[in-house]
């Protein structure tokens, strides 16, 4: 798709909870049309793609992505590091490369729309579990890849804000961000958020745990799992859709706190995260362990926090998630 789905014509997300249509409440399904696998990323089209090229002054590019094996050990249990074999062929004229044990959300990462179901409703659309399967196209990762991800970035420094009014953000806990604070920093930033931008939020986290932990604090985090984030509650979900956000990257492990808060309303759900409600209900692709820290420097510098991001999932029949490959350019 190249033109973009006009944002004025969304419905709230009041709106979306007193759905009568027969759709699950608090869900988008249908609202980008019928069969539909990108979600929010239809808030992006032609005109987005012109309109941030214009943010573009200084030429001057960040790569957004960390290094394959950055996060050794892995953050998640359930995940090992990338093997990368090299290969000499044509008495060693030609070199070749191998990847083994590529988990492809093992460091920076987009999860797709098939990373999440919820517990009662399904995949994003009412997609059937048995067509979520290797090599099937429902919701995979391709679709991203073949509309691919440009527009305009807008990033959040939380880390900066909260630390120039005295409250740094306590890195080594699972402190939860809310909707006031992402309002405030907006508001310090003087950032005008609009519909189908790429929202960043800079924690610091990433970075922290690269270059901060020891090795032994490293290998807990698998088993700790406590890191900064976006609190799990409605404000939350009512925050992000209705500014209508293409898509919600952080530097930390998975957008929202964790553990959850005890508050947390989404009792259904696995650790009662709302993953589920943000990837299966609203179809909203999350990124997670972005490289923030040098564009959150350089934005800080020259006071300007909007930026031509672009992004090109692998394009991957059927994949869950893919590494970013994602760029600001200001």
């Amino acid at each position: 798709m190249l033109t973009s789905v006009d944002a004025m014509s969304l419905p709230t997300y009041s709106q979306l909870l007193d759905r009568q249509d027969g759709q699950p409440p608090g869900s988008s399904w249908g609202v980008f049309g019928p069969d539909d696998h990108l979600g929010s990323l239809n808030l992006l089209g032609q005109d987005e793609a012109r309109a941030a090229a214009g943010l573009v002054r200084r030429g001057t590019v960040f790569s957004l992505d960390y290094e394959a094996n950055a996060f050794t050990p892995p953050v998640s249990p359930n995940r090992r590091p990338v093997q990368h074999t090299m290969l000499s062929r044509h008495d060693g004229c030609v070199r070749d490369d191998r990847l083994d044990d590529y988990y492809l959300q093992v460091s920076s990462q987009i999860d797709g729309l098939r990373h999440h179901r919820h517990p009662v409703h399904g995949f994003y659309g009412g997609v059937t579990d048995d067509s979520i399967a290797v090599g099937s196209p429902a919701l995979g990762i391709q679709h991203a890849a073949a509309k691919g991800i440009v527009g305009r970035g807008v990033l959040l420094d939380v880390a900066r804000h909260l630390a120039a009014i005295g409250q740094p953000l306590d890195l080594r806990s699972a402190e939860a961000i809310d909707t006031r604070t992402l309002d405030d920093v907006a508001a310090a930033q003087n950032v005008d958020l609009q519909a189908g931008d790429i929202l960043l939020i800079h924690t610091g986290w990433a970075r922290h745990a690269i270059e901060e932990l020891t090795t032994e604090e490293k290998s807990a985090l698998s088993t700790t799992r406590q890191f900064c984030g976006l609190r799990q509650s409605s404000e939350t979900l009512a925050w992000i859709w209705d500014h209508h956000f293409s898509m919600v990257a952080t530097d930390t492990v998975a957008v929202e706190v964790m553990p959850s808060v005890p508050d947390s309303p989404f009792h259904g759900n696995v650790g009662r995260m709302i993953h589920p409600e943000l990837i299966a209900l609203l179809g909203i692709h999350l990124g997670e362990l972005w490289r923030l820290h040098e564009l959150a420097a350089d934005c800080a510098a020259d006071g300007v926090y909007e930026f031509l991001l672009t992004a090109k999932p692998l394009n991957i029949l059927g994949g869950v998630g893919s590494p970013p490959n994602a760029l600001a350019i200001k």
